[in-house]
């Protein structure tokens, strides 16, 4: 006797070719991975090092103290009595910086002395060396055969470069420095008190800028090469049309109209707009800036640092100490010391271990 056996409803085939296993048994729960990345970055909090370069008297310290609305680095007046620095000095400040039970670890390194020379000869090697040192340090902690949990990072993870208004065109100190710089960390450009200029000279000094990076090809941050998808170079490109920021920085209140305002105050009134003054897009471009260091790409800074700019000194230093196997990617570099390595470009380690290889063979 024939008998027809129904379907087992324990059967892990689906009823339709045409539905998806996911969709017969319900969601698995991967969006809770997010939930688990909350939890645990509320605990640990984040670390972020950024260093800003310029002459004296541009207002980096104020600007830095506005990014994040504290106190991080306390600003001095200017004192006739007290000697401007002989040499270029750089000077650290970490200050953990909490908003929403999220906590930011920040570290602010200032480069007091820069360019205020006369003879501004190779005033670039401190601050090359400094950043250097960090990788150095970072990879002596990776290396060692039992490694903290938690690596101390202390690596720059941008270098915001201010640029004088002098409504003409970089410098060739600028130029130089900015040559040297964007091979080994991430560079963002500002003109610095941008309320000096008024906005045709502003716009016309921007576009003389973005030429003279373009010349001399300097890549800052954030490059073309590391845009991923669609979104990011939509994103991006709409930044870089906008980079050097103009940018005012302003760490004091001021009463206007009744109102408690975020301003600098000039001897034809308190420049500021609808909302605070640096806030406001019609006076400068300060929202730009924060929104790209804090807003839509820290991670990524960090990211492109540890990818790209320390992946590169860190295969520099394992050649150079001969480290490496010799094979296909070895690459035969003189010996030299950490403050002078000059890692290459993003993207070109790999042609350069090329060509040193063709060389070898013949």
């Amino acid at each position: 006797m024939d008998e027809r056996r129904s379907p087992s409803p324990c059967s892990s085939r689906p009823s339709s070719p045409r539905t998806p296993p996911n969709e017969m048994f319900g969601p698995v729960g991967i969006e809770a991975v997010l939930d688990q990345l909350r939890i645990k970055a509320m605990k640990t909090g984040f670390e972020f090092n950024i260093m800003v370069v310029g002459q004296s008297g541009l207002g980096k310290s104020t600007m830095v103290n506005t990014l994040f609305k504290s106190k991080v680095w306390q600003s001095t007046e200017p004192n006739l009595d007290v000697p401007m620095p002989q040499t270029l000095e750089l000077h650290s400040v970490t200050h953990v910086i909490e908003e929403k039970g999220l906590k930011l670890k920040l570290t602010v390194t200032d480069t007091p002395g820069f360019g205020d020379q006369i003879n501004n000869d190779k005033c670039w090697d401190p601050i090359l060396s400094y950043i250097n040192q960090q990788y150095e340090q970072y990879l002596q902690e990776e290396l060692l055969i039992t490694r903290q949990r938690h690596i101390p990072d202390t690596r720059v993870h941008c270098c915001v470069y201010f640029v004088p208004p002098t409504g003409h065109c970089l410098r060739p100190l600028d130029i130089e420095f900015l040559r040297r710089l964007c091979r080994t960390v991430n560079v963002v450009p500002v003109i610095a008190r941008a309320d000096s200029l008024t906005i045709e000279e502003r716009d016309a000094f921007r576009s003389r800028i973005q030429q003279n990076l373009k010349t001399h090809c300097i890549d800052v941050y954030p490059q073309k090469c590391f845009d991923e998808d669609v979104n990011d170079r939509l994103l991006n490109s709409k930044i870089r049309e906008q980079i050097p920021f103009a940018v005012v920085g302003a760490d004091r209140e001021h009463i206007v109209n009744g109102r408690c305002v975020l301003g600098r105050k000039t001897k034809w009134g308190i420049i500021e707009g609808p909302c605070l003054a640096v806030e406001n897009m019609a006076h400068c471009e300060f929202l730009l800036l924060r929104d790209l260091l804090i807003r839509s790409h820290l991670q990524d800074l960090k990211d492109i640092t540890h990818n790209v700019h320390y992946e590169n000194y860190r295969v520099l230093r394992l050649n150079e100490s001969h480290v490496l196997p010799r094979g296909p990617g070895w690459v035969n570099l003189a010996p030299v010391s950490p403050g002078q390595l000059m890692a290459p470009g993003p993207g070109k380690v790999r042609k350069r271990a090329n060509k040193d290889t063709k060389d070898e063979e013949c």
